[in-house]
């Protein structure tokens, strides 16, 4: 017979042993007379009249520590062993003089020890006390002839003694200091460190540190009996009235409190028979901070679920020693890429341990919330950064504010509203309109392809380059600007077309990215905000607000933007699922960064043949790309001017303060025509007709001959 298949099962239950199942071969290869006979597997389990139950039971803990388990946990130990045994070498090795200083302080107290300790071996004093005993009885007995004998015998003994160890004290150290004179330099140093380390030892005191103390006090200290009574306070622990502390209910901490990072780390289960789950830790965030005498920022708390060993009473604690969101500012890593895949996951910022974030935007919706100049468009930013150096990503972008943070886009997007004027409005009715169209479009292709083409009825990276159908990235910043400005209809056609888009567009390659002030029922509503995703708030006013952009009862469960400080910029809450959030410190990507990436972003498309749309045919952005200088003047005015072929003054000038207040805060019209005449602008009439009413104004296409002809060419007008 060959020898039986093993398996080793681990049963779902908890705290339950690993079950040994051995499962006979189906043909097994003895005579029928044999004593083993086949049959269903065998389950050894841990029964009472099992003999072997001891042995074929394995515990259910891990055998190698937290930090041993990875490759990169254990070369990630050794760099931190190493950068700390450097960072030690360097402390030390600038205060040698000093130590050096102080180790002869303590040699000089040494030696006097030692000296005070030699003198009564070399005065002799263990004979002086018979000289003193045959004095005093010479004194008594003077006439005693044997006694006065006795008396010279025992000082001629004690002066002989006095003298050879003198003479042998002093000729070793008269040979000493003639062997270090004579000796090479280096010897010297040695036989100078072998005198004087003794002696320092000797000289050293209960509280004498001849090292400075390298690393400052702990500015947060933690214990087990500290966790139990700041949980006992907070209500999560029976309080005992007046049992003894060793009777009192305790959490069980399944490891440490430990030193980790720049902070402590513990994982504790809360005791069974009180009725406390993890959530209602979780709840009491802000008390547990104040009785361990930390801000509610510095505790870092979450659920440890089933798949990593946990259970509904346990959960896992960071302490920070400080405020882990504040300090230098993290670059993106995007700045530096020259191009990226829109399926891998983005990277975003870094949690309070420093460890790196990404976002996986592929089949998702996002909503970015906070209030204003906290960073929200800026870590907005990032994902549709990451877009610009796929060249298979098209972009479909509308800024309600209409400013310059999203103005760079022009080089690339392939539908861009700016603003949240009529114009801007019918513009973005109409780019909704056409992504509707396209998605329709997209999923009856994607019925009629095969199976075997397409297994699940969605865009693959594949079926993508094929049909030439880029992943499509919607971003719309300041959704409340357009749903303000909109008449009751309008804002209802505009939120239907939204939440299809967000509903259905992900299976066709469609992402959207939205983003808002505080999101209430009147400016973003409800159904709009709960078919999202992934959800990102900065710092807001309360947690009825952070539950606005981060999902009901968000804040309840620990995922609450409001216990942000204005200090916070680019910092915020982030909501992947019902249950997972970190707090994030966003990567930086300023405006100079963001226009560098979308000239990079424009130069991959021209290179692939995906560069369409308004950027296509944008005469600045085209100029920008082929080294040519516009006057900012007339690029801005193109800009403000984007959906619309003629605009009154008034209104221009409007738009040009919204786009960059402190160059435009001060032009009047006067100096608007001096400067695009300046320019090169030639105007072929200097009223215009919109809606029926006359006014002063410019045509679109008069600011459009300023650009060099070449340009226009490439452009096609």
């Amino acid at each position: 017979m060959s020898e039986n298949v093993v398996h080793l099962h681990k049963d779902t239950t908890p705290a339950q042993p690993v079950i040994l199942t051995v499962v006979p071969d189906p043909e097994p290869a003895v005579p029928a007379e044999s004593s083993v006979v086949a049959g269903p597997a065998v389950e050894a389990v841990d029964l009472p009249g099992n003999p072997l139950a001891d042995w074929l039971t394995a515990p259910e803990s891990p055998v190698l520590p937290v930090w041993a388990r990875s490759r990169a946990s254990v070369i990630a130990n050794v760099r931190a062993f190493g950068r700390l045994t450097w960072w030690h070498t360097r402390y030390h090795g600038f205060r040698t003089p000093k130590y050096l200083v102080k180790t002869a302080l303590l040699a000089a107290r040494g030696f006097f020890r030692a000296a005070a300790g030699l003198w009564p071996t070399l005065s002799a004093q263990d004979h002086s006390a018979t000289v003193k005993a045959l004095r005093a009885q010479v004194k008594a007995r003077p006439e005693d002839v044997d006694l006065a004998v006795r008396l010279q015998v025992a000082h001629y003994t004690r002066t002989q003694a006095r003298r050879w160890r003198f003479g042998a004290a002093a000729a070793a150290v008269a040979a000493a200091a003639l062997g270090v004179a004579l000796a090479p330099p280096l010897l010297q140093a040695g036989m100078g460190a072998a005198v004087i380390t003794p002696l320092a030892y000797l000289g050293r005191g209960k509280e004498t540190r001849l090292l400075d103390q390298a690393a400052p006090p702990l500015k947060v200290d933690m214990s087990a009996q500290q966790l139990n009574e700041a949980l006992r306070a907070a209500g999560l622990l029976k309080s005992g009235s007046g049992k003894d502390e060793k009777d009192l209910p305790k959490v069980l901490c399944t490891m440490g409190p430990v030193r980790d990072g720049r902070g402590w780390a513990v994982i504790f289960d809360l005791p069974r028979g009180g009725g406390k789950t993890a959530s209602d830790v979780l709840a009491k965030r802000e008390v547990i901070a104040q009785e361990l005498g930390v801000d509610e920022i510095q505790v870092i708390m979450s659920r440890v679920r089933a798949a990593k060993g946990g259970n509904a009473g346990r959960v896992s604690m960071w302490v920070a020693d400080d405020d882990p969101y504040l300090g230098p500012l993290n670059p993106s890593p995007l700045q530096k890429a020259e191009k990226f895949s829109i399926w891998d996951a983005v990277p975003f910022g870094q949690d309070a341990r420093g460890n790196r974030v990404a976002v996986p935007v592929m089949w998702q919706s996002m909503f970015f919330g906070g209030l204003p100049r906290r960073g929200k468009t800026f870590s907005q930013r990032l994902l549709t950064a990451a877009g610009l150096l796929d060249a298979y990503v098209r972009h479909y972008v509308a800024d309600g504010k209409g400013g310059a943070d999203w103005m760079p886009m022009k080089a690339v997007a392939h539908r861009l509203v700016m603003g949240a004027e009529d114009d801007a409005i019918e513009a973005l009715k109409a780019m909704l309109q056409e992504l509707l169209a396209e998605m329709e479009r997209r999923f009856a292709l994607l019925r009629d392809l095969p199976t075997s083409v397409c297994p699940e009825g969605k865009l693959t990276p594949d079926i993508m380059v094929k049909y030439n159908l880029p992943v499509t990235f919607v971003t719309i910043d300041e959704l409340q600007e357009y749903f303000t400005a909109m008449e009751r209809e309008d804002r209802e056609q505009v939120i239907n077309d939204l939440c299809r888009i967000a509903r259905r567009g992900p299976a066709a390659g469609f992402i959207s990215n939205f983003a808002s002030q505080r999101p209430d029922a009147e400016s973003v509503p409800a159904k709009l905000r709960e078919i999202i995703t992934i959800r990102y708030s900065t710092q807001v006013v309360d947690r009825t607000s952070s539950d606005m952009v981060l999902g009901k009862g968000k804040a309840a469960q620990g995922a609450d933007a409001s216990v942000l400080s204005e200090d916070h910029k680019g910092v915020g809450v982030l909501v992947t699922g019902p249950a997972s959030f970190v707090t994030v410190r966003a990567d930086y990507l300023d405006g100079t960064g963001f226009a560098a990436l979308c000239r990079k972003g424009r130069a991959l498309r021209e290179a692939a043949g995906q560069l369409t749309g308004d950027a296509a045919g944008d005469v600045t952005a085209a100029a920008d790309a082929a080294g040519l200088t516009v006057p900012a003047i007339v690029s801005d005015a193109l800009e403000v001017m984007r959906h619309s072929p003629r605009m009154f003054t008034t209104d221009l000038l409007a738009g040009l303060v919204n786009l960059d207040e402190d160059v435009y805060g001060d032009l009047n019209a006067e100096r608007l025509a001096s400067e695009l005449e300046t320019a090169g602008v030639k105007r072929t009439s200097k009223q215009v007709k919109i809606s029926g009413a006359n006014g002063a104004g410019y045509q679109r296409r008069d600011i459009e001959a300023a650009v060099p002809a070449e340009i226009l060419l490439s452009t096609g007008r």
